[in-house]
């Protein structure tokens, strides 16, 4: 959902064994000691889990203001001035100590012997009643334990009992039903006192997905606090971000932020709405975890008013469709995310289609005789809230209004005489869905991915406006045309596999550069093509996984073409999608339309009216739309009338007779 960033932490000199070195504040000692060259002997550290400190064997001598003590350099904190000792005679004692404590109860697993080697330990003096000679028993390091709360944010395995009586278990001494079955404890384990057993879906190299699927778990549990915190706030995470960008839909896409918009902001709703966190309802062991909802929410209106109930979400889509009606009310958010959810109608399609009704009331083209009454302007919270009931019920306007944005503007136009031009601008649909929950005024590249979209303008093809907008990493339509190919190929391939997108670019690995290679991951690029192999046992690459997956897109376009559609004219979009309409759009943003005159354009605004310099920005901007396509339909093989061409079909392997007959009209 965009570029993440990190915050960069100052760095402070501190001294090891004598040497001078430099590490992140409040960063932990062991991998600042591991930087300078040291081996330190570990058990229970694991690159990918918190620090616990209880293994004991990374004991360092510290030394501040003269005075010296021995701590865990796991999770000893970077802070001030710091001098090290790794080899003192007290560091060693302790080391060789605790080594042979763990020999003597545990002398045949490898990971125990290694260290205690490390420590100058062989053989152990204590021997007892307790040694386990099992190559692989459970040493108590905890690492299962932690892995399970950060990366599937559950608690089915822990410790009971005290000292030596001190056991791994779960809740009530049984399999506990929450086990979602993630393998993440297994993963984790030193040892191999807990294994996993792949023979359910016979995957051909099961080591191979759980892997990739472990780095990937890692990355959430560990970076997502630091990037975008969709563990915590879940998609909702960027309503904040699309307002302070310009891209969140304000009034039916006329502006892109408002003052009370951080009224439905991510920090209100986790603060005042969001009571459970748990991982995503679409797989239960999901590191990703950004399902949210809302308990004991007092419903106002509707079938169920005055009941207590569980609102599923809301998402950011939900949220940012209320500030598109221009309701800016975190009560009103959650009881239109309840309804539609218990209706069964999309928030996405009910908000975008309202904010087109409010604002062609707002306009004039309709009136209250034609809404039943309904003063449905923005903001016009419970008027919303009652046509979702008509919706539901099947009465009044809701009829008409649940019939969406393309079918309204067809009946206006014919029976009240609205005005066409004006409604197909700002009437934001195409291929009769409507838009997504994203200003794209100011991305050709995103409006070439709701345009350029099969299925119609939904993001789930390619998600761009960091991309084109704000980091400005395509500035050739060639550079548009790549990431037009590349992107829904991608998302594609997603379906057909049931996989998730948002592990794919939405967290970034710290050593990953975006300028050099803007959001594709290669790791993650890698790890996806490792659950195909690890699954199917068939190596798998880039171009193989484009060559998969445009088989089915180009089939998806040549069956829309068979079912009249598919076509240039199709895949052009509302101007709303590509800049102002109204005098009133305009001059919101006068300053920036004004420069974008005089240095993209070349013409002078000085001395034009609003209406003259909105006219020529719009043929600017539809020229620049009709050269994105241009330069789109020649990257996927298609006529310039946006047609697969049958050379395409043939290089892919699916020119079917059926199907170059379809696509053979206007190829020559």
């Amino acid at each position: 959902m965009g570029s993440a960033t990190q915050a960069v932490s100052k760095k402070i000199a501190l001294e090891i064994d004598g040497r001078t070195v430099e590490a992140r504040a409040d960063s932990f000692l062991l991998p600042a000691i591991r930087a300078a060259g040291i081996v330190v002997p570990t058990l229970c550290d694991h690159k990918d889990l918190a620090p616990h400190g209880v293994c004991r064997l990374c004991v360092v001598e510290v030394e501040q203001r003269g005075r010296r003590k021995l701590v865990t350099s796991c999770n000893y904190p970077v802070r001030g001035e710091l001098k090290v000792h790794t080899g003192t005679e007290a560091v060693r004692k302790h080391r060789r100590l605790v080594a042979e404590m763990y020999l003597g109860r545990w002398p045949n697993v490898p990971v125990v012997q290694e260290a205690a080697k490390l420590c100058g330990v062989t053989a152990s003096r204590l021997r007892s009643e307790l040694t386990d000679e099992n190559p692989k028993a459970c040493i108590l390091c905890g690492n299962c334990t932690r892995a399970c709360q950060e990366f599937a944010q559950e608690k089915v395995l822990h410790f009971a009992g005290r000292g030596i009586r001190r056991h791994l278990t779960m809740p009530f001494g049984e399999v506990d039903k929450t086990c979602v079955g993630c393998t993440s404890c297994a993963y984790v384990c030193p040892t191999g006192a807990l294994e996993v057993i792949d023979d359910l879906n016979r995957p051909a190299d099961p080591k191979k997905i759980r892997d990739a699927g472990m780095r990937i778990s890692a990355e959430m549990a560990t970076l997502d606090k630091s990037q975008f915190r969709i563990r915590q706030l879940g998609t909702a995470n960027i309503v904040d971000v699309m307002d302070k960008y310009d891209l969140l839909p304000v009034h039916n896409y006329k502006f892109g932020s408002h003052p009370d918009a951080l009224k439905i902001g991510a920090e209100v709703l986790r603060k005042k709405y969001f009571t459970q966190g748990m991982p995503d309802g679409c797989w239960h062991g999901c590191t990703m975890a950004c399902a949210k909802t809302i308990d004991n929410f007092e419903l106002r209106t509707g079938p169920y008013r005055g009941r207590r109930v569980c609102v599923d979400g809301p998402e950011y889509e939900t949220a940012a469709a209320a500030a598109n009606m221009g309701c800016f009310d975190g009560d009103f958010l959650a009881e239109f995310n309840f309804y539609c959810d218990t209706y069964g109608v999309d928030t996405i399609s009910v908000g975008t289609t309202a904010a087109f009704v409010m604002e062609a009331f707002e306009a004039g083209q309709i009136n209250q005789k034609h809404t039943g009454g309904l003063k449905l302007k923005f903001g016009a919270c419970a008027e919303i809230l009652e046509l979702l009931h008509q919706m539901a019920r099947g009465e009044g306007f809701g009829v008409d209004v649940g019939q969406g944005i393309r079918w309204l503007k067809a009946k206006w136009v014919k029976e009240y005489g609205a005005d066409a031009r004006f409604l197909h601008d700002i009437g934001m649909e195409a291929k009769g869905l409507e838009f997504s929950e994203y200003v794209s005024k100011e991305s050709l590249a995103q409006q070439g991915g709701y345009g350029l979209a099969v299925k119609g303008p939904q993001h789930d093809e390619a998600w761009l406006i960091f991309m084109d907008m704000v980091n400005n990493q395509m500035p050739t339509f060639a550079a548009k045309a790549d990431a037009l190919y590349y992107f829904p190929l991608w998302r594609t391939w997603f379906g057909l596999l049931g996989l998730c997108k948002l592990c794919w670019n939405d967290i970034v690995p710290a050593d990953n550069h975006l300028e050099r290679e803007p959001a594709k991951v290669p790791g993650h690029v890698r790890d996806y093509f490792e659950f195909f192999e690890g699954m199917t046992g068939v190596p798998m690459d880039e171009n193989k996984m484009l060559e998969q997956s445009a088989r089915v897109y180009n089939l998806q376009r040549v069956l829309c073409r068979m079912l009249g559609f598919g076509t240039r004219e199709h895949d052009r979009i509302p101007f709303r999608a590509m800049g102002p309409v109204t005098v009133e759009e305009y001059e919101s943003r006068a300053q920036r339309y004004d420069a974008q005159l005089k240095e993209r354009v070349g013409v002078d605004p000085a001395g034009k009216n609003t209406a003259e310099k909105l006219k020529l920005l719009r043929a600017y901007r539809e020229d620049q739309y009709e050269q994105m396509m241009d330069a789109a339909y020649a990257k996927r093989g298609w006529t310039k009338n946006g047609v697969p061409k049958v050379a395409r079909l043939q290089e892919l392997g699916i020119a079917l007779p059926r199907l170059v007959e379809i696509v053979r009209p206007g190829q020559d």
